[in-house]
């Protein structure tokens, strides 16, 4: 039983390859293999951003379309009135994505018996709940639009569900600080 039992353990201690010409071709396929893989992952990686031969990539306004800048300031003359947005530019920018289609509880345009409360507590009430927020619609103020034109906004919903309240007056212009 020990000479069966001192086979296997030989057996357990050889490896796969067992000719010097095994060895050879392992010792090549250990080299060339990964260094393929890598010739292959980085011409894979590298042809999506080679433009084809033919296309505008590198025209110039293409090249501008993909420099130009994410954001931009908008210097913009708050007593200049042609600059101001109506109540209904503002509503459609600003406004529509609740008051159109009654989302989060909000009043639809246009519809009166939701509207009739909230007129008969005025004008005032109405923007300042614009201004500041009010339940699920977030304060208004200090965005995009002034509260002048938020406040034009506030009576031209208003006014298609119902009310009559007066467009408001544009602001006066600021006194010149030049003396």
């Amino acid at each position: 039983m020990s000479a069966s039992h001192d086979h296997n353990q030989d057996d357990a201690h050889t490896g796969p390859i067992k000719t010097p010409k095994q060895l050879a071709w392992a010792v090549l396929l250990a080299f060339v293999v990964p260094i393929l893989v890598i010739i292959l992952l980085a011409n894979y990686v590298s042809t999506d951003t080679k433009p084809a031969a033919g296309t505008g990539a590198l025209d110039a306004q293409a090249v501008a379309e993909r420099i130009a800048p994410v954001g931009r300031v908008e210097v913009k003359d708050a007593n200049d009135a042609a600059a101001l947005r109506t109540g209904e530019q503002v509503f459609q920018a600003q406004c529509s994505t609740c008051h159109a289609s009654g989302a989060l509880g909000a009043p639809k345009l246009g519809d009166a018996g939701a509207w009739g409360p909230r007129i008969k507590n005025g004008v005032e009430a109405l923007l300042t709940s614009a201004l500041k927020g009010k339940n699920n619609m977030p304060a208004q103020g200090g965005g995009e639009f002034s509260d002048f034109e938020i406040h034009r906004a506030v009576v031209y919903m208003a006014n298609q569900g119902g009310a009559k309240f007066e467009e408001p007056k544009a602001p006066a212009p600021a006194a010149s600080a030049a003396n």
